[in-house]
């Protein structure tokens, strides 16, 4: 009786800190998942809710001109992927912007900003991708961007242009979550052997 009270302590308390924030659930959530291999799918399917916002496909288009909006459309004015991804000369992303986010005057909406401002290298592409797919480009530095599971970790839950995805300004629609759950369901696909799904 007391193993059994014991087990149920523990699970309520699992729970207890188990608890989805603004539609992204916690690692925690995905502890009833026995099976490890399952449950590496299920948390990288979780993070797939972050990859796939238009917060984070704006800035990994397949071709050379960047999205923008929630409905990403692309880039006004027309612009180009241009040197090391900052644009072209006379047009760097620079040009237009900043170190912050500016709303503008009309209150309509806002210029996005950050330092540095630019698009994932077009090697590290997601729009139009399968979540295998990504899942498999995560994994291999010849296609994110040179890094091991350690460095993707740390990019994705404390590099500030990814953070920006949280505080897009006015007229943008935040990513789901935060970037420190997301860096949480990250490690705990990392801890669970970095599972992709199969389709």
């Amino acid at each position: 009786m007391k193993r059994l009270i014991l087990a149920l302590g523990l699970t309520l308390a699992g729970a207890a800190s188990a608890e989805t924030v603004n539609g992204l659930k916690t690692a925690d959530e995905f502890a009833g998942v026995q099976n490890k291999e399952e449950r590496s799918v299920a948390v990288f399917q979780e993070m797939m809710k972050v990859i796939e916002s238009p917060r984070c496909l704006n800035c990994h288009p397949r071709g050379d001109t960047p999205l923008q909006g929630d409905d990403m459309h692309p880039h006004m004015p027309p612009v180009q992927r241009g040197v090391a991804d900052f644009g072209s000369p006379g047009m760097y992303c620079t040009t237009c912007h900043g170190s912050e986010n500016v709303a503008y005057s009309t209150g309509d909406g806002s210029i996005p900003g950050h330092v540095p401002w630019q698009l994932a290298p077009v090697e590290m592409a997601w729009v139009g991708k399968s979540a295998p797919e990504i899942c498999a480009q995560l994994k291999d530095p010849a296609r994110n961007g040179g890094r091991d599971l350690a460095e993707i970790h740390e990019h994705m839950a404390e590099d500030g242009l990814v953070g920006w995805g949280w505080t897009p300004g006015e007229g943008r629609t935040p990513a789901l979550g935060t970037q420190a759950i997301l860096g949480e369901l990250v490690q705990a696909w990392i801890d669970t052997g970095a599972m992709c799904p199969e389709s």
